[in-house]
């Protein structure tokens, strides 16, 4: 079986994308922690997701497989000049939460954004697949994708996963742990160094 073709999401590819990654994140401990109430997950997950793929699709850095069925959601390094950097998983003030969900939200990114490196590094803010088309390896293409971009702007890449089997899914792809975070949930922060 050949790879369908890498793209970089387009507007039109926000439903599929979301969808996705909504199906990809039910168990993540992250989400449940952010979205932990069964009925209101799949919509407070899709706003979630909806914000930082319309954070980031202009900027050319959502790679995509399968139509949208495995998706990689990457921040390219602030511009120093700009204003400040968002925290890491954007402006969730302006999503639609209840104060509870909006309250773990902004404590969850202000943890990470946090620990997160001062120097100019590609951000891997979400990387995940469609249950319904996992283990093809589509996951890592759309993540190479990213890191091939980070390499020819020579820079480092950071993600953080708060899902422990990831931790060694990712070392094998070439990240190393260099932070961990005990609150608001256990969390790992990840680079894969400058190729």
């Amino acid at each position: 079986m050949t790879t369908p073709e890498i793209t970089i999401a387009t507007p039109a590819d926000r439903d599929a994308v979301v969808g996705s990654l909504v199906a990809a994140f039910v168990k993540d401990p992250v989400l449940r922690h952010l979205f932990p109430d069964e009925e209101t997950y799949p919509r407070h997950a899709a706003a979630f997701f909806g914000h930082l793929f319309d954070k980031r699709v202009h900027r050319s850095s959502i790679w995509t497989i399968g139509g949208g069925a495995s998706v990689a959601i990457w921040e390219p390094p602030a511009d120093p000049s700009a204003d400040p950097p968002a925290a890491a998983h954007g402006s969730p003030e302006k999503a639609p939460y209840p104060a509870d969900v909006l309250a773990r939200v902004q404590g969850y990114d202000e943890a990470v954004h946090a620990a997160l490196p001062t120097y100019p590094f590609w951000y891997l803010g979400v990387l995940g697949t469609h249950p319904d088309r996992a283990g093809r390896g589509w996951g890592r293409a759309v993540m190479r994708a990213g890191l091939d971009r980070a390499a020819a702007d020579g820079l480092p890449a950071i993600l953080e996963t708060s899902n422990p089997g990831n931790v060694e899914l990712y070392r094998r792809a070439g990240w190393e742990v260099v932070g961990i975070l005990s609150e608001p949930v256990p969390t790992w922060i990840m680079q894969q160094p400058t190729r």
